[in-house]
């Protein structure tokens, strides 16, 4: 009779029950962006793991306890897209009788960081790999590289729009038949003909970038609100968000041409204190943070604008908004150890009277062009305490741009029509700001 190993004996003495009561995986997710590819595994319950980081070449190995290889754990090689900016590609094995190895083939030097999140909302129990590269790229130098490119030769004529230059023109021409009528002022001998200052050039002679941040809201493991016919928030905010950059990218004001960042461009989380930093490192003008609001009543309905406040929201609905909508770090999953959270606070609380007094100024000239095209939930800015608008030197309003849990709204969040006309609308009250509130000399240049 053959001897059974200890194992086979140690099965048929503790029953197959015990050794499949380890942790069962729910759910594998990749999320690839230029930024950061992020792993998730969803489990059941917590996932007992070692990793070790390989350098040369460079890979990440997990190991996980009490696990048999699944389903699941095998799409994970499937699942890697060979345009993944960062993965090369997961293996995934049974190590050993109760072990699972995964190991992540990468593409480039990395800086992995490898946590697990509690559950919350629809999700249970998920091991995050959030793979960084070391090398990040400059966006500000991008968005110079990118205007250089797109610069016309000088022999031919800029076509881009330039609205507030116009207005500006049609201003000067008045002035200039003014003074026609009027007889020219004596100048003095020794009166200098120019006073410009070797280092504040004429903002005539600099071709200055004006910077945009445009954050579509939530993405990746986070989907924001969900219609009552399945439409993502995330999604939605993100086509909105493109269609807006192509019209920051096609528009000057006063010659200076105009550019648009966008804190992500593909469906991928972004934490709100990075969203925040995202701006800061562009050094833009201004931020547009563009949302779909929801509420467990579908009758709400219209677009709203948001602008930070110091002290209390100007409302119950906006303190309901912005304690919602800053509830996003715990869907889509922060890595809290590996951040300093007292910088974090520090900076979410150092925002400026002058910052927000911008915003309202921004929203308002927004939200009167909105309400040419569609229906306002309320007429006027409000107000409270929304982490993604706490930049303290860029002025920052959140956009609602409908309810998408009304379920006309949520028709007209996905139509292309609506979209375009929100779109213009937004742009128009961007060009009204600026008109009003030049953008500040600065010594970045293209």
């Amino acid at each position: 009779m053959k001897r059974r190993t200890f194992l086979e004996s140690t099965v048929l003495v503790m029953g197959v029950h015990t050794w499949a009561h380890g942790a069962g995986i729910v759910a594998v997710r990749v999320w690839p962006a230029a930024d950061y590819t992020r792993v998730t595994i969803e489990s059941d319950r917590p996932l007992k793991t070692r990793t070790r980081f390989i350098p040369d070449p460079p890979r990440l190995a997990v190991d996980m306890e009490g696990l048999q290889l699944s389903p699941e754990l095998r799409d994970l090689v499937a699942k890697v897209r060979p345009d993944d900016p960062n993965i090369a590609g997961i293996r995934v094995a049974q190590h050993a009788p109760d072990l699972v190895r995964l190991v992540v083939d990468l593409k480039q030097a990395m800086a992995p960081q490898v946590f697990s999140l509690e559950p919350v909302a629809a999700y249970q129990h998920r091991l995050v790999m959030d793979l960084y590269p070391t090398q990040a790229a400059d966006p500000l130098a991008q968005l110079i590289a990118q205007r250089l490119r797109d610069a016309p030769a000088p022999t031919e004529p800029a076509r881009t729009q330039d609205p507030l230059g116009e207005l500006i023109a049609r201003k000067d021409t008045a002035q200039t038949t003014a003074r026609k009528s009027t007889p020219p002022k004596e100048v003095l001998p020794d009166a200098p003909k120019t006073q410009t200052r070797p280092d504040n050039p004429p903002s005539a002679l600099t071709d200055r970038l004006i910077i945009v941040a445009l954050d579509p809201g939530h993405g990746g493991e986070d989907p924001g609100a969900i219609g009552p016919g399945g439409t993502q928030e995330k999604d939605v905010v993100l086509q909105i968000a493109q269609r807006l950059r192509e019209r920051i990218n096609n528009t000057s004001l006063g010659g200076n041409p105009m550019r648009a960042y966008m804190t992500r461009d593909a469906d991928f989380f972004v934490p709100l204190h990075v969203r925040v930093n995202k701006a800061r490192q562009v050094q833009a003008d201004l931020m547009v943070s563009i949302h779909a609001d929801a509420f467990y009543d579908p009758k709400p309905q219209g677009a709203s604008v948001f602008a930070l406040s110091h002290g209390g929201a100007s409302s119950t609905a906006a303190r309901w908004m912005a304690a919602k909508e800053n509830k996003a770090d715990l869907i889509g999953g922060v890595n809290v150890k590996s951040q300093d959270t007292q910088v974090q606070h520090a900076l979410l609380d150092m925002s400026t009277t002058a910052q927000i007094k911008d915003s309202l100024k921004l929203g308002g000239a927004m939200l009167q062009e909105i309400g040419r095209v569609g229906k306002l939930h309320k007429p006027r800015v409000e107000q409270a305490g929304f982490a993604v608008l706490k930049a303290p030197d860029i002025p920052s309003v959140l956009v609602e741009a409908a309810f998408i849990s009304n379920p006309d709204e949520e028709i007209k969040l996905k139509d292309e029509a609506y979209q375009t006309q929100l779109v213009d609308a937004l742009m128009r009250g961007i060009v009204r700001y600026f008109a009003n509130n030049p953008p500040l000399a600065r010594n970045r240049t293209a």
